[in-house]
């Protein structure tokens, strides 16, 4: 048996100016216990805008400062929400590695595709395809991990062309793989894929003893065919947590911590309505926790064996690790037999004190945690060697890593297959290339010249890559002593350009005409003309940036 804490970073209202810095600094202290005392993982979970639940939106900046004031302790990433409007799969690969490399490879790489809407309506994640694009990108980020170049991908909810993703992580093939479940057919799933079960179920034993029986039945045989390039078997199960010799102290300084977690979890995932800094939860939490299954009265020191959830009179009640060393003991050696791998506790939950968290910690690590440690050396040794050949039939039926594009180049301009990855020529090239200035103004000088050259960049306009810009740009184009002055305005995903000055431009881009004309037909560069004062501009320059990509192959300023 394994052991690990697991961090969301809790903060109930009211909250004074220090409060989040404090969790942060408190939860940095107990890890650095936790690694001397011998647990074996700390978990960091990745929320967003859940307000007194989950105040841990940036678990990488957790865990590397973790990594430097640890030196064994498991760094868990747990989890990462890999939809896509969560994080780019390439972001991902490249934080998880450089984590890893930071911390010695001590990283575990557990990922998840979020429910509460929260969270997906705050990021536009669709619910009905998020299981799918956390399918997709798991599976892009382990050949990330592998590949030398990443070969590419091309899919329903992500495109990336050939790159490699540096740095690459000091665990290889890649750290082990987890996924976050709350249910049996997610943890079937994990099987399946040949990655480790995280659940959140908050089981009994004796129902988690069936969910592992499952899972290794599936893991050992053809159904598994692994999303990574390494198999990770394991099995684990959150519990809140407080230890005390005293079983009455235990409970009072720990179960409304525990009953806390368990009740913002139901109200951001199962009942609750959010007014975004409004609802103060720990006050609905004090007045309706008994209604939703966190009755306080039924929770007692009787000296009996733990009981995951309680059940009295009609009501049910969350009660987990919290107890005397023996009695959790006693459960943690079900939760072995029921063939569970490791139990990760909560501790800093709710409006438990710090104080009471490191004593709980020590406590546990002098009297229960000696009990099993002996022996997860042994277990594990026998597990690998179980489980080995099953493990290796698995990585045979997953498709190997790809090899590259032959020739792929990125020039400044454009990529590809080299000899493909010129940029399509411009319309406009075959009419400028090798044409002296005094020949472009002859030829495009006029007023109706100027305006096809507008409306050809209108009808270039791609929406997608304006990124929601909206607005005006003036061009004012020098030409034989006068200027031509056109506003090309930017609204409701269309371009218009009209002659004239525009009302309140973003930017305002003047030029000479040849070379203006040089810079679309790919003879001049865009950038190069700017920094030797051949174009002027004034205004938005990021907007500026972006011109070249929002009118197709008009010129990149």
């Amino acid at each position: 048996m394994r052991f690990g804490l697991f961090y969301e970073h809790q903060l109930p209202r009211p909250w004074d100016p220090d409060a989040e810095e404090r969790i942060m600094q408190d939860a940095l202290d107990q890890i650095e216990l936790a690694d001397r005392l011998g647990f074996d993982y700390v978990w960091e979970v990745e929320h967003h805008f859940l307000e007194e639940y989950s105040h841990s939106s940036a678990p990488e900046v957790f865990l590397a400062a973790a990594s430097q004031r640890t030196k064994r302790i498991r760094l868990g990433h747990g989890i990462v929400q890999l939809p896509i409007g969560f994080n780019h799969p390439a972001r991902v690969a490249e934080r998880i590695a450089t984590l890893d490399l930071v911390s010695g490879g001590r990283v575990e790489f557990g990922s998840g595709e979020a429910s509460s809407q929260v969270e997906l309506g705050g990021f536009g994640v669709d619910r009905d395809t998020k299981r799918a694009q956390w399918e997709e990108a798991l599976d892009a980020i382990t050949r990330m991990f592998v590949e030398q170049p990443f070969a590419g991908h091309h899919g329903p909810y992500f495109d990336m062309p050939q790159r490699n993703v540096i740095p690459k992580p000091k665990q290889k093939p890649h750290p082990p793989l987890w996924v976050a479940c709350s249910r049996r057919e997610t943890i079937l799933m994990a099987a399946q894929r040949g990655i480790g079960a995280l659940s959140f179920a908050f089981v009994e034993p004796e129902d988690a003893k069936e969910w592992a029986e499952q899972y290794y039945s599936i893991l050992t045989s053809d159904e598994c065919v692994p999303i990574g390039f390494a198999v990770n078997p394991n099995v684990a199960v959150v519990l809140p947590m407080m230890c005390h010799e005293d079983e009455q102290t235990a409970i009072e300084r720990g179960i409304d911590g525990g009953h806390f977690f368990g009740y913002s979890l139901a109200h951001y995932y199962v009942f609750g309505e959010h007014e975004p800094a409004r609802t103060n939860l720990w006050e609905e939490f004090q007045e309706h926790r008994a209604e939703q299954g966190f009755a306080r009265d039924i929770i007692a020191a009787e000296g009996e064996p733990l009981g995951v959830k309680l059940f009295e009179q009609g009501l049910g009640s969350l009660r987990g690790a919290i107890g005397t060393p023996d009695q959790i003991t006693e459960l943690v050696q079900r939760y072995e037999r029921a063939g569970i791998d490791q139990v990760i506790f909560v501790l800093q939950a709710g409006r438990n004190k710090h104080e009471h968290v490191l004593e709980s910690l020590q406590l546990f690590a002098s009297r229960v945690m000696p009990r099993f440690a002996e022996q997860a050396d042994a277990v594990d040794a026998a597990k690998r060697e179980r489980l080995a050949e099953a493990c290796e039939k698995a990585l045979s039926r997953r498709a190997p890593a790809r090899a590259p594009q032959p020739d792929y180049v990125v020039t400044v301009r454009d990529e590809g297959p080299r000899g493909q990855s010129e940029r399509a020529e411009s319309p406009l090239a075959p009419f400028i290339k090798g044409k002296s200035d005094e020949e472009l103004l002859a030829a495009f000088g006029s007023d109706d010249a100027v305006a096809m050259i507008f409306a050809g960049m209108q009808a270039a306009f791609v929406p997608a890559r304006a990124q929601n810009f909206t607005g005006a740009i003036q061009y004012e184009l020098e030409v034989n002593g006068s200027v031509h002055t056109w506003a090309m305005t930017i609204a409701d995903g269309a371009a218009r350009a009209m002659p004239g000055a525009a009302d309140s431009p973003k930017l305002v881009v003047r030029a000479p005409l040849p070379v203006f004309l040089r810079v679309a037909a790919g003879e001049l560069n865009g950038g190069l003309a700017l920094m030797e004062g051949k174009i002027k501009l004034k205004g938005d320059l990021d907007v500026a940036a972006r011109l070249g990509e929002m009118f197709g192959d008009q010129p990149r300023y």
